[in-house]
């Protein structure tokens, strides 16, 4: 049998192998950190065997696939100590999840995170005990015997869902057996760090009408030293928190009567229309031509798109004049219309259409979390319409523009391409060809990418950027879709240099996805210390005393006349007092004003970046900062000095 591994090289066996084995013969040191495996796309247990030819990755921890192995296998741990803990409590689901694992309990004990220490305790104990974990499988019927003498209710209710011929796994270790899929790892040994995190309430399957059941978040690593790094991140990501910062930079706000729907106040305005001119700026050099398309249209355009039989949970409906109507969840059915309003010759193609649509998505009020949740935002969409031949270079100018654009603020990012899911339209052709056209666009471009298998749009496959901020955490932002579906359902032509109609291939992309959520990434990113050129507020003059007064209102009013956004504080405070809150308030830059600087034509330059710059001729320093602005420079900062 051939295994082809993920460098694309094969290795030849006799006989059947189990995973395992197979990471053994590669390195003994890769068997060690390895933590499943993925066969044909499919992840496994390093126990499985395989008899044929496949394709083959080892996953680690490193990998998205191992983590959730791990981590998986970290809630059977969790499980197994609340069972020897609370024998009488029942147990629902226990998934890991993108930054540790949780698992849905039901008990007549209260739970707190003072029980933590001890349920901790006890599931080291498990680790300590290296527990082999054994995958089994049961008919239906014994399955349910099996939990219902068990008194485990929430199982038996699973797996009287599952359809009639779905195979019935479960996962032994020591005297404690769940229901699983898996995969897991081969013992409880390696999870060597674990944290309790938080609890919180969550009800049976996600129905509010089902029973509120306790929810109990962890966290494991191979290492104490990664965990001790994850804690110290989430200390310094709560000292970033966007909603903090937000209200102490007067950014934006929410109220009580708008849950979801977030206001901007004016320096929030200046920070949003600034990323919108430097949007339009790029979008006008790559050739994009702007629309706006309305709000609201009627429900025959959604089934037209397909949204009203697979997106509708997700949108806000009305009716109109007898007519259903939906408030729009994505702008890419108006930007067709917009296509179809005129012909068009393949002399115009590629075309290339941007849109910053207000769009709403109903989102269950728990899921709600300050700009990054939200129920209406801003999507910076574009839809590209192109002939076949045109595929590949516009999927790389797509990718060129959005590398350019996270370069700007600093963010490294990788690449995921996402396959067909399950719910979706279209034929198998179809969705071979699309994907084939993304993965051939980013290979021709040596880009390095993961397969997301199964989590493409409904319409079609999709290249997603995930984006990693300044504290390690990452953000999918940008992506590109290609879509032969929509083109087909709105009937979309254009007349090609035989003269017979033809259909146009679409992209869907976009560059910052929800502008509401890429502002509050980049608060979280910079700590609210904003580059120059999007900072509300670039410089702050303060005034030594009162008597300086006019003087800085002079300043003020040759920097505003260079297009450089400033505040003058003229309270009768203590200069270090003004310093202070200056820094709070993150500008970048602090003139300092007295009696040397007014009677010399001078200011006294403080900066987030170098402190103190000394005294600087007020021309020098409109020019400097000009330059710095127009360039779009991003200036590290080397100084943090004490102000008495």
């Amino acid at each position: 049998m051939k295994i082809t591994l993920k460098d694309g090289s094969v290795k030849e066996y006799a006989e059947a192998k189990t995973v395992l084995d197979i990471a053994k013969d590669l390195s003994e040191g890769l068997a060690r950190v390895a933590c499943a495996g993925e066969v044909n796309g499919e992840r496994v247990d390093l126990r499985t065997r395989i008899d044929h030819d496949c394709t083959l990755r080892i996953l680690t921890f490193d990998d998205k696939g191992g983590r959730d192995a791990f981590r998986h296998t970290a809630s059977h741990i969790m499980a197994q100590a609340i069972k020897r803990l609370y024998p009488d409590a029942k147990l629902a689901i226990g998934p890991s999840i993108d930054d540790g694992f949780y698992y849905d309990i039901d008990s007549e004990e209260t739970f707190s995170a003072d029980d933590f220490p001890k349920i901790e305790a006890e599931m080291k104990k498990i680790v300590k005990e290296d527990l082999l974990l054994e995958r089994f499988e049961l008919p239906r019927e014994e399955a349910i015997r099996f939990f219902t003498e068990k008194q485990e209710p929430y199982k038996v209710e699973l797996i009287r869902d599952l359809p009639e011929d779905a195979v019935i796994s479960l996962y032994r270790q020591g005297e404690f057996t769940d229901l699983c899929a898996g995969p897991h790892l081969l013992s409880t040994k390696p999870v060597k760090a674990i944290k309790l995190m938080k609890i919180a309430g969550a009800y049976w399957r996600g129905n509010e009408k089902n029973k509120m059941l306790t929810r109990i978040y962890g966290t494991a690593y191979p290492k104490n030293a990664d965990l001790e790094a994850y804690l110290t991140m989430l200390e310094e990501a709560k000292k970033r928190d966007h909603r903090k910062l937000g209200k102490e930079l007067d950014l934006f706000m929410f109220a009580e009567e708008g849950p979801g729907f977030p206001f901007f106040l004016p320096k929030g305005m200046v920070l949003k229309n600034t990323l919108m001119q430097y949007w339009r700026e790029i979008h006008e050099r790559e050739g994009y031509v702007e629309i706006s398309t309305p709000i609201m249209l009627n429900r025959q355009l959604w089934e037209t798109s397909g949204h009203w039989d697979h997106y509708k949970e997700n949108m806000y409906t009305t009716v109109i004049d007898e007519e259903d109507f939906a408030i729009k969840p994505m702008n890419c059915p108006g930007g067709l219309l917009v296509y179809k309003s005129k012909p068009h010759s393949y002399r115009e193609l590629p075309l290339r259409i941007a849109e910053v649509g207000l769009v709403h998505r109903h989102e269950k009020s728990g899921a709600l979390h300050g700009l990054m949740r939200v129920r209406c935002f801003n999507q910076d969409d574009a839809h590209l319409f192109m002939t076949p031949e045109q595929i590949r270079d516009e999927i790389k100018g797509v990718v060129r523009l959005i590398d350019e654009v996270y370069q700007l603020f600093g963010f490294k990012y990788f690449i995921e391409l996402s396959t067909r899911p399950e719910n979706s339209m279209g034929s198998d052709e179809d969705w071979e060809m699309a994907t084939e056209g993304l993965r051939n666009a980013l290979e021709d471009m040596k880009l390095d990418y993961i397969i997301n298998e199964g989590d493409g749009a409904f319409y079609g496959p999709k290249i997603d950027f995930h984006l990693v901020d300044a504290i390690g955490r990452t953000w999918q932002c940008g992506t590109i879709q290609l879509d032969f579906q929509l083109p087909q359902r709105f009937e979309t032509e254009y007349i090609g240099a035989d003269g017979e109609m033809h259909r146009p291939i679409m992209i869907h992309r976009v560059c910052f996805g929800s502008i509401e959520r890429f502002i509050g990434i980049l608060v979280e990113h910079f700590a609210g210390k904003f580059p120059t050129w999007l900072a509300p507020v670039q410089v702050k003059i303060l005034p030594i005393s009162d008597k300086y007064t006019e003087y800085g209102m002079k300043i003020m009013a040759r920097l505003k006349a260079s297009g450089i956004r400033c505040e003058l504080d003229e309270r009768p405070e203590k200069i270090g007092y003004k310093i202070r809150e200056a820094r709070n308030e993150r500008v970048p830059y602090m003139l300092v004003v007295g009696q040397k600087e007014e009677e010399n034509g001078l200011v006294s330059v403080r900066s987030r970046f170098e402190g103190d710059e000394g005294q600087k001729d007020l021309d020098t320093f409109i020019a400097e900062i000009s330059r710095e602005i127009e360039t779009r420079q991003r200036r590290e900062e080397k100084a943090a000095e004490d102000v008495s």
